[in-house]
């Protein structure tokens, strides 16, 4: 049997990962997050790794002080649904019965698309800004060309006051093409405020990329790292 180990952060570009899933969690307060965090945790690290469960396992706090957004990586989509008909339950009873009142409000299903890391820094994430794209109707080409339109502008702008503290961005399309996300890692929180709250007139490509045709909505949420589980060797 293999037993979950704790990881620092966990390897978004990893190989043999055709699916990810991202749901988010209210859980009411600051000593909500920080207690379901705790079970979460105790759930996961006092059994063995599932062996159809997912390659890795992260939860992130909300700077609202009472979400969690987990993101997890796995093998496909069948691992999936293994794990959620033998596994999950008793994980989330045991999770529920620690922190009662927890309200799942809604999971989506993704792949990574394409992926802008800075090469050479290997500072660890303070900070993790979620952008959710969404779309009129599903169409996943639509959405890699809203991410390719993304990248058009970041190539764009390289090298021109590129703000310090962005790590990485990984930009993934819901399997549907619904909905896009970017997930990017940042060293903290302050530095991705900085780059939003930027003064100047906004440049023709990321006028594109804001009045694509199709996008409906968008938002944008900043998270804390809390937990990053897989299996150990």
């Amino acid at each position: 049997m293999t037993a979950a180990v704790v990881n620092s952060r966990p390897d978004i570009t990893r190989s043999g990962v055709r699916v990810v899933k991202v749901s988010t969690w209210d859980v009411g307060s600051p000593e909500g997050q920080r207690a379901a965090v705790g079970a979460i945790e105790r759930a996961w690290l006092s059994r063995p790794w599932p062996e159809r469960g997912p390659l890795s396992y992260s939860v992130y706090a909300g700077e609202d002080g009472r979400t969690l957004l987990h993101y997890s990586q796995w093998a496909d989509e069948d691992a999936y649904r293994a794990f959620f008909a033998e596994g999950r339950d008793e994980r989330n009873e045991e999770i529920d019965a620690a922190v009662p009142g927890v309200r799942r409000l809604g999971l989506h299903s993704y792949e990574l698309y394409r992926s802008r890391i800075t090469e050479g820094d290997d500072r660890l994430p303070g900070s993790v800004a979620v952008v959710e794209v969404d779309f009129a109707s599903p169409d996943p080409a639509r959405a890699r060309k809203w991410v390719d339109t993304v990248f058009a502008a970041l190539d764009a702008s390289a090298g021109e006051d590129e703000p310090d503290g962005g790590l990485s961005a990984h930009f993934h399309v819901g399997l549907d093409g619904s909905r896009a996300l970017n997930f990017a890692e940042w060293t903290d929180a302050a530095s991705h405020a900085a780059m939003m709250n930027a003064p100047g007139e906004t440049p023709v490509e990321w006028q594109r990329v804001h009045g694509f045709d199709g996008l409906t909505g968008s938002r944008v949420r900043r998270y804390t790292p809390a937990l990053s589980l897989s299996a150990g060797a």
